[in-house]
């Protein structure tokens, strides 16, 4: 099959979205298909390279942090992805790339395939001055993206679910994101001293781990304070990642008296991600605002077991007791980490379990998933003509 998948969102950026699209394109292209991918440029000039079709565009800020829009720009490179004729269309982001999507499935008369990544209700604080008009808003936009699809696709039946409440009637498939599980677990020589060391953590304490980015959204705030309610025991919390709330996160682990355990690394580049899994113990988050939350999958085939907050994304993902556990409250949060933290003998079994749970989020499997679905679009759009 000839497959357009479209974007606002493409490498070098770094979000979930990102990643779902190289590990999807990838995965198609190893079961033989030819995939090009459409984007926004990371500046006003259009063009082509590598397969890879960018849309001149501008800074959109103050929308969303790096966030582009498309100008009026490109239109040859859009008809030559016309003349190419792709046997899908399939789109991630419902702005700026979702019309040029729209239109070239129209003139080729392709299914258009659309994956909903974004819970847009739980980002009001971006578009909305009430909690309830935003997500009366998300509901309405994202009813008006699924009547111009032909399916919509979800990570999970989290997000199914949701749609369903906004009454969406185009048919929704559930297909969980794929990671790249060697970049866990084959990596070069590597001990976790080598991190430790760098920060200063005491060899005896326990490492948690957080991966993501510094916002309101992922509820970081919340860690801190389930995490300070053992404030003395050995561990430490290590927070990778970087954000608009990272002053008041610092701030309030030196009201809370944790400043000496918990250690904010900053942005690191995404070839060294796997270092900092591979250096913990415990993979820790409070969100939720994930549709599926790709670092739970990194850190289960990091081998590291799950420490999160209750959300329905995860309820095919953590087996309790076995490779993580789920909290409702920072109580709930201090009794499980008190747990692993004296469970010494069994770390072992929780990073086996970890490493094997991973398997069912691998690469091929989700490409085989969506070729799939792609075959099902095709055979009932055939059949409606």
């Amino acid at each position: 099959m000839k497959i357009l998948i479209t974007s606002d969102w493409y490498i070098p950026a770094i979000n979930g979205v990102v990643t779902s699209i190289v590990n999807l394109r990838n995965g198609l292209q190893a079961r033989g298909h030819e995939v090009r991918v459409l984007t926004l440029s990371p500046s006003r000039r259009s063009y082509a390279r590598d397969g890879v079709t960018y849309i001149g565009s501008l800074p959109a800020g103050f929308v969303y942090p790096h966030a582009r829009l498309r100008i009026v720009r490109g239109k040859a490179l859009i008809q030559e992805l016309i003349a190419w004729k792709p046997d899908i269309v399939h789109s991630n982001c419902e702005f700026s790339t979702f019309a040029i999507a729209k239109s070239i499935a129209r003139a080729v008369d392709a299914p258009l395939v659309h994956t909903y990544h974004t819970v847009y209700e739980d980002y009001t604080n971006y578009f909305s001055p009430s909690k309830r008009l935003g997500k009366k808003i998300a509901s309405g936009f994202s009813h008006h993206i699924s009547e111009k699809t032909d399916c919509m696709v979800v990570p999970t039946g989290k997000v199914a679910g949701l749609l369903g409440r906004y009454r969406v009637t185009t048919p929704i498939r559930v297909v969980p994101t794929g990671i790249s599980l060697t970049r866990f677990t084959t990596t070069p020589d590597f001990s976790p001293e080598e991190i430790r060391r760098q920060y200063a953590i005491p060899a005896h304490n326990t490492v948690l781990v957080y991966v993501g980015r510094l916002a309101k959204e992922k509820n970081c705030a919340e860690l801190i304070r389930a995490a300070a309610r053992l404030r003395g025991e050995p561990f430490t919390l290590m927070l990778v990642g970087d954000g608009p709330i990272r002053g008041e996160l610092e701030e309030a682990s030196r009201e809370l008296g944790m400043e000496k355990q918990i250690l904010f690394v900053g942005m690191v580049p995404p070839a060294e991600v796997w270092r900092y899994y591979r250096s913990g113990d415990l993979f820790a988050s409070a969100s939720t605002s994930e549709t599926q939350g790709l670092t739970y999958l990194e850190a289960l085939a990091s081998g590291l077991p799950l420490l999160c907050r209750r959300d329905d994304c995860l309820l095919d993902v953590v087996e309790e007791g076995v490779n993580g556990w789920l909290y409702s409250t920072e109580d709930e949060f201090a009794s499980c980490l008190r747990h692993f933290l004296a469970d010494t003998e069994r770390r072992g079994d929780y990073r086996e379990n970890a490493l094997a749970s991973a398997q069912k989020f691998s690469i091929p499997v989700f490409a085989q998933k969506m070729e799939q679905l792609y075959l099902e679009r095709l055979e009932a759009r055939a059949a409606a003509r």
